[in-house]
Order: C-alpha cells, then sequence, then structure tokens
C-alpha cells in the first residue's frame, strides 16, 4: 500500500488551489441553481469494481508484453487493487474470475480485509480449457452438442456461486465464446435453445438474493456467429430466465456507431439493466481506456442512467473491464475510475426539467445545449475534493508514481514471460 504520510504531503502542497477551483466552480454551479456540495456527496458515494485480471499486463490477438512487477496470483492483485482504491476512494470492490482467482476462501477474504475490499460479483469461465479439464470448449460451452460438456460448464458455474456465496458476492457474471466461424457448423435455433437450457440451471442454483447478469459480444472467437450476440439475444435471456437475470451492457462490445446509451434505455424499460463493464472502443472490443475515444458517449449512458434514478429494484453493478497493452495497468485503472465518475457527476448537472421542456416542445437545439452545458462542466475540482476528504489522493497517479510502488513490487515479483499471445 501507498504511505498515508506521502499522501498527506502530496495533498499539502495542492490543496490551496484545490481549493479556490472548488469554490470557483462553485460559484458558477449556483448560478445554474445547483449546490456543489450535493454533487460531491453523491459523487463520493459512488462505486466502481475493478476486475482482478485487469491489474495485469493484457495484450493484443498477435502478442503479449509483460510489464514489471505484474501480479503472481491473486493475492498481488489484491494488493494492486487496494492500491487503487486507497489513492482514488472510487473503486471499493474487486471482481474475482474463477478459475484464474480461486485459493482458499478464508485466505481470500483475509486478504480482500486487509486491503479494505469488497467483493463484487463473481465471474466464470468457460471460454478456455483449464489445466486437467476433462472435457474441451473448443466448439462451446453451455451451449455444446454434448450434454457431458454443458453439464461441465454449469458445474463450473455453480462452483462460481458457492465461492462467491462464501465470499459475500451477491452476482455471477456469465459470458461465454460460443458461437461459429462458418455457415451451417451449426444448427443456430438448436445452438440457443441449448444454451437457454444450461443456463436455466445455473439460475435454479442462485441464491436468493442474488442476480445473474448475462453479457453479449457480437464477435470474437466466433466470426460467423455467436451466441449471445447482441442486447436483443440478452433480453430474450434474461426475460426467459426470471426476475434474478439482467443484462450487462459492456462498452465495447458494439459495432462502431451503435447507439449505446439507447440500448441502455430500452434495458432500463425493461427492468433489465443489469449493469456495466466500462471501457472504450474505437474499433471493436478493444477494451481501451475508459473515455480513452468518446467520452461524450460515456456521458450519454451515465445521462440515462441518472434519469433512472430512483426507479424500484433499479440498481446496476459497475465495474471496469480493460486490457492495458501500453500503460501501467494501476495507473490506467485509477484514471478510468476517476472518468467514470466525472461522467456521473456531469450527468447530475442536467437540468432534468428543462431538457423534459425542451425535448416537450421540440426543441432539438436547446435540448441538446442542455446536455452539452453539463458535459462541458469541468468538475475535477468536485472529483478531487471528494477524495481528499475521504483520505485520497488529490492527483492519484502522481502520488503512485511519487510513491515508487511499481518499482518496488518489480523488485518483489519475477519477471513474467511474454511468450504467446492472445488478448487476457
Amino acid at each position: 500500500m501507498i504511505d498515508k504520510d506521502l499522501i498527506a504531503a502530496g495533498n499539502a502542497a495542492q490543496l490551496d488551489a484545490l481549493t479556490a477551483d472548488y469554490e470557483a466552480l462553485g460559484a458558477h454551479l449556483a448560478r445554474r441553481g445547483i449546490d456543489i456540495d450535493a454533487i460531491k456527496t453523491k459523487v463520493a458515494a459512488y462505486g466502481v469494481a475493478v476486475p482482478s485480471w485487469g491489474v495485469g499486463t493484457g495484450g493484443t490477438r498477435f502478442a503479449r508484453f509483460p510489464g514489471g512487477g505484474e501480479p503472481r496470483d491473486i493475492f498481488d492483485k489484491f494488493d494492486d487493487c487496494g492500491v487503487i482504491h486507497q489513492l482514488t476512494a472510487a473503486t471499493p470492490r474487486v471482481s474475482l474470475h474463477i478459475p484464474w482467482d480461486k485459493a482458499p476462501v478464508s485466505d481470500l477474504r483475509a486478504k480482500a480485509e486487509e486491503v479494505g475490499l469488497g467483493f463484487d460479483a463473481m465471474n466464470s469461465n468457460t471460454f478456455q480449457d483449464q489445466p486437467g479439464q476433462a472435457l474441451s470448449y473448443k466448439y462451446g460451452s453451455l451451449s455444446h452438442t454434448d450434454p457431458a460438456t454443458r453439464a461441465q460448464a454449469v458445474e463450473h458455474n455453480l462452483e462460481c456461486v458457492e465461492i462467491g456465496a462464501a465470499l459475500g458476492s451477491k452476482a455471477l457474471t456469465i459470458w461465454i465464446g460460443d458461437g461459429s466461424n462458418f455457415p451451417g457448423q451449426t444448427d443456430l435455433t438448436g445452438q440457443f435453445e441449448r444454451y437457454l437450457e444450461a443456463t436455466a440451471q445455473i439460475y435454479a442454483g442462485l441464491p436468493a438474493d442474488w442476480r445473474l447478469f448475462t453479457e453479449h459480444k457480437m464477435f470474437e472467437p466466433a466470426f460467423y456467429s455467436t451466441v449471445v450476440q447482441d442486447w436483443g439475444s440478452n433480453l430474450m435471456i434474461a426475460q426467459h430466465l426470471g426476475e434474478k437475470a439482467f443484462c450487462l451492457v459492456d462498452l465495447g462490445h458494439h459495432a462502431p456507431n451503435v447507439n449505446i446509451e439507447m440500448i441502455v434505455a430500452r434495458l432500463i424499460h425493461a427492468g433489465k439493466l443489469g449493469g456495466f463493464h466500462f471501457n472504450d472502443s474505437k474499433y471493436g472490443d478493444d477494451d481501451l481506456d475508459t473515455a480513452a475515444i468518446a467520452p461524450y458517449r460515456l456521458f450519454l449512458v451515465f445521462n440515462e442512467l441518472v434519469a433512472a434514478e430512483g426507479k424500484p429494484g433499479f440498481t446496476p453493478a459497475h465495474m471496469l473491464d480493460q486490457s492495458h497493452n501500453v500503460t501501467d495497468p494501476i495507473e490506467s485503472l485509477m484514471l478510468s475510475a476517476v472518468e467514470v465518475q466525472r461522467a456521473y457527476a456531469q450527468a447530475l448537472l442536467v437540468d432534468r426539467a428543462a431538457l423534459a421542456g425542451f425535448q416537450q416542445e421540440n426543441d432539438a437545439l436547446m435540448a441538446t445545449g442542455e446536455l452539452k452545458a453539463a458535459f462541458r462542466t469541468d468538475v475535477g475540482p468536485i472529483l478531487a475534493m471528494a477524495r481528499f476528504e475521504a483520505g485520497a489522493a488529490i492527483d492519484p497517479v502522481a502520488t503512485f508514481r511519487a510513491a515508487g510502488y511499481r518499482a518496488r513490487v518489480a523488485a518483489e515479483r519475477p519477471a513474467v514471460s511474454g511468450a504467446g499471445g492472445g488478448i487476457v
């Protein structure tokens, strides 16, 4: 973890400037009828989960170039995730991936408590074969033509539920790579029906207070057809399974120019929006840092979320899901958490009554202007003040670099081989 005195010293050097910026922004917002302290309170209460796998170096379809001090196991991952939350006060939970993160439950609970983290949704893995696995998922898992392979995949998911229940998690996320690469390779209807049947068995094994998130993805590794390829199929699945089943939206799992905020609105209307994997994309499922490419789109997504706040049962889960190829994963995740908070704060600034009036009068120019006014507001001082008051860092990246954390763990953790390719 980062020395608290170092955080305090860095904050002290920046506090006067931050206070001036915060007061100036507060005066500006007051003229718009907005209480800056109320916005800060909501931002401070907002958190986004970090994925355990996100603190390692990712890769491309061609190669992976590891960085120094990569985590060796789930306990190193906890340390890195703990640093992210310590410096941002924005990532209070970690999402585990089984079997990558499998370890004795008591050890996992103890380590999470040590670094001040709770547990978010559990993630199963039937998109790759594991050492000692009896049956292969090369041609599918939950939708495989072989009943025994489907049963193996169901059993793995139920194991994830069992581990998560012991840890205090309340949700299971399922993403599968099932599909086909050639026309005629599979019976498209039969494959989907097999998936529904297998997933229903997992759903039946959920504890009463759990939710099931299914994640859609339009391609990869199945490039001709994918079993859960879009939000329509995902919605069909959630409606088929029952009230504890919801759709998870990964911002990168859509074709370029798809109106993701409208998908969000439709899923909210259906009562089936379960949550998000936040990232960004230029070409298709790039898993880039959140808001690296399209910060306005992220804001528009949060505009729909804020508009839906207060609806009965509306509690979407939020998590980062990124692949860090050329940046320090901890730094990228810190900045991404801040960007998610930024979009949330900006969406809170929208004058909902004014926007509704413009929409009612079909005044497109003024309606879009209302959104742009909120988006163009620099809410950075609100985010930084919320961090400062929580004991985190006003400038997380600068503090992280000043602490020398990466160099320290690089000296403690053996270098990881860069052999092999593929996104992790």
